[in-house]
């Protein structure tokens, strides 16, 4: 035998329910079916019990609680726990006392179902008025659902509220019917108008006779057994050839191939040791780990083929860029996508269709890829991964912890890829094409997005996006949590930003520079303006008086960019006490200066250089890239007047980020070049067996020049830190 199961629900108290679980299944024992029926309504107590006149001994929490639900049971041991009716169907209540309802679980529920059907031709269950965990178990392996209304406008919006749950939980409409009781009832809704109401088709319609339906409730009878010729058990007994349909069920695959994690879990507590319930109804089995199906490469490749005919069936081609812009429209596209892909599913059948958790997760995961950033809103969602590099299709590390990780993540394709980045930045008004192939832009959380394409990228799409951090990192995070820079170095720039040094902070790709920035930003004192600029914004200042300007890349005609320089020149008109340039990249480093020259001091930038000698030979150049036709020596000296003071950082090889030397532009020598003196130093003396750079921080033994300047200026500095012991940093 292969049982039908068939759970019959509805959220509205009142409507009959119960009375239609007890009559179908009557109807179905009379016309020589094998039925079992389950009373899994547990806010309704004993109430198929009461409408039978029956009094079960044993109950499926007993079953459970004798360790015996578990896969493959026997007739003989289904036997022991359900009561059997005089029309020849089987009885199971869920519980015959409110203390056992905690020892039934969903999973104790599915197996049995899942057992009982190799012995039953019908199992009809009465699954209470909510989706609660119990009734969603026996969802999960149902072959169809019959919803219960009355004519009147209440219960059939309970209906249409029931019906769009199951729709969201990836249960087909198309097999879900309609049962109107009291169909005839003086004043209600028409039969055809609840039908088109519900946009489900009606499978049986009982008529309304309290009188004769009391009289049977009062004999502990079924109307089927009690009036066997009246109206009201005739339209159950047409219900019976209806149930004997094949289209009315939904395709499945053999469930006893599938193992879901729950499953496994229940099949490994069998073997070790079965679960013992005490009083309390706790178990003591632990799950076990399991190999997640959805990542190996068989369904993948069903998502390949889903998202093909998913395609094929929505016309994605036509669909403007708005219908994924705007978010009405991209929900009412999800929508559709998910139930095509839910039809698709059971239409075809097959290992992910035969479960409502494995046609669910199929469901959200090819939706994902398709609508969303797919593996990619994952990896996103990881509170641990700081960056992302993608090197085309098949490879995507991460940045944990400072470490850089292979996973066994992987885009469909390159095309794949290449959709899902075109979504990213289609709301920010950019475009990626051969015309232009690289894009770096901001997304909506803050983070950093660079995109490059062939034909300039030869192995596919190469993709980094840098998180925004959530964490909002103090000074006293850069010292004491991490030993970025050492008490020494803190208590130094806290008095240069005081003192309105210009400080450049200088470091390789990933070195900090931008967290660096943000933490000196503490120190400005409250009530100054501040203006930062920048390409795409990252600072996250811990200030309030702060406007935020960032560049603007041109259109997709070609007009209106806005670079930093113009940026900067605007910001000179808007009265800033401190100036910031997320970074320097061009030819907005001499704007820069001359500003920091007439009385813009106090700001701060950072630079990509190895060093800070490294600083200032790329700050020439960028100069005389700028197209200004100045001698060296002019630039220099502009340079040694405008910048103060240069923090260099790195990434070293554990993932740390450390300052690795502090050094102060001392002026020009005999010919002309820029002389630098170094004040901290970070040296790396060891690395321990788990890797962790080891090192001190060391001053260099002599007051900066630097210094003189706060001390005239009223700025607090202990000459000490200059001379004082090497701290650790690590």
């Amino acid at each position: 035998m292969d049982a039908k199961i068939i759970p019959i629900f509805s959220n509205k108290g009142g409507v009959g329910k119960t009375f239609i679980a007890i009559n179908l299944s009557t109807a179905l024992a009379l016309a020589k079916k094998k039925v079992l029926l389950i009373d899994l309504d547990l806010q309704a107590g004993q109430d198929v019990a009461i409408n039978l006149n029956m009094t079960p001994e044993k109950s499926l929490a007993d079953m459970i609680k004798d360790g015996n639900c578990k896969p493959g049971m026997t007739i003989e041991e289904i036997q022991k726990y359900v009561t059997p009716h005089s029309s020849g169907f089987d009885f199971l209540t869920a519980a015959t006392d409110p203390q056992q309802i905690s020892h039934l679980r969903p999973q104790d529920i599915k197996n049995f179902v899942v057992s009982a059907r190799d012995h039953y031709d019908f199992i009809i269950a009465d699954i209470g008025v909510s989706f609660s965990q119990t009734a969603i178990s026996i969802l999960d392996s149902a072959d169809t659902v019959l919803l219960v209304a009355t004519p009147d406008v209440l219960s059939v919006y309970q209906v249409a509220w029931s019906i769009k749950v199951l729709q969201e939980m990836h249960f087909p409409t198309k097999f879900v019917r309609l049962i109107l009781n009291r169909a005839e009832s003086q004043g209600g809704v028409s039969w055809k108008e609840v039908r088109d109401a519900l946009n489900v088709d009606l499978i049986g319609r009982i008529p309304s006779d309290g009188k004769l339906v009391g009289k049977a409730i009062t004999a502990g009878m079924p109307v089927v057994l009690d009036s066997p010729r009246s109206p009201v058990a005739d339209s159950f007994k047409k219900i019976v050839p209806e149930l004997n349909k094949k289209d009315l069920y939904m395709p499945r695959a053999d469930h006893k191939d599938i193992k879901t994690q729950s499953d496994q879990i229940e099949a490994l507590a069998a073997q070790d040791a079965m679960v013992e319930f005490s009083e309390e109804g706790e178990g003591t089995a632990a799950p076990p780990a399991k190999e997640d199906i959805f990542k190996s490469e068989e369904f993948t490749k069903e998502k390949i083929r889903l998202q093909k005919l998913l395609i094929e069936r929505l016309d994605m081609d036509s669909l403007t860029p708005d219908s994924f812009s705007n978010p009405k429209k991209a929900e009412e596209l999800r929508a559709s996508a998910k139930q095509i892909i839910s039809n698709i599913l059971i239409e075809q059948g097959g290992k992910f269709a035969a479960t409502l958790e494995m046609r669910s997760r199929t469901v959200d995961e090819i939706v994902k890829e398709t609508f969303g950033l797919g593996i990619l809103e994952e990896i996103m969602d990881d509170p641990l991964v700081g960056e992302v590099m993608i090197n085309g299709s098949q490879e995507i590390y991460v940045e944990v912890k400072g470490d850089l990780l292979l996973t066994d993540h992987k885009f469909i394709s390159n095309q794949h890829l290449r959709a899902i980045i075109n979504r990213i930045i289609a709301p920010l008004g950019r475009r990626l094409d051969e015309s232009s192939p690289m894009v770096d832009a901001r997304l909506q959380d803050g983070s950093r997005f660079n995109a490059i394409v062939p034909p300039v990228c030869l192995s596919g799409p190469c993709v980094t996006i840098r998180k925004f951090a959530a964490e909002k990192l103090t000074v006293n995070h850069v010292v004491d949590k991490y030993k970025s820079l050492s008490p020494a170095m803190r208590d130094f720039l806290h008095a240069c930003v005081i003192g309105r040094m210009n400080i450049i902070i200088a470091g390789g790709t990933g070195s900090g520079k931008t967290t660096l920035l943000n933490v000196l930003s503490e120190f400005i004192p409250d009530g100054e303006r501040i203006i930062t600029i920048e390409e795409a914004a990252e600072l996250s200042l811990q200030k309030e008086h702060w406007a935020r300007l960032e560049s603007r890349p041109a259109n997709v005609e070609g007009a209106g960019e806005i670079t930093v320089r113009d940026l900067f020149v605007n910001t000179l008109r808007m009265r800033p006490d401190r100036i910031v340039i997320g970074e320097c990249r061009g030819p907005e480093v001499l704007d820069m200066l001359q500003a920091m020259n007439t009385g813009h001091d106090g700001s701060m930038t950072s630079l990509h250089a190895n060093s800070a000698r490294d600083v200032l030979i790329r700050m020439s150049s960028m100069i005389l890239l700028s197209g200004i036709e100045l001698p060296m020596r002019a630039i220099n000296e502009m340079i040694s007047s405008a910048i103060n003071v240069i923090v260099h950082m790195a990434r070293y090889t554990d993932g740390s980020r450390k300052v690795t030397g502090i050094s102060e532009i001392v002026g020009l020598n005999e010919e002309g070049e820029l002389e630098l003196r170094e004040i901290f130093h970070f040296d790396q003396t060891a690395r321990s067996a788990e890797g962790t750079i080891e090192g001190f921080y060391r001053p260099l033994g002599q007051a900066p020049n630097v210094a003189e300047e706060l001390i005239k200026k009223g700025v607090k500095l202990n000459l000490g830190l200059f001379t004082s012991e090497p701290s650790p940093g690590y």
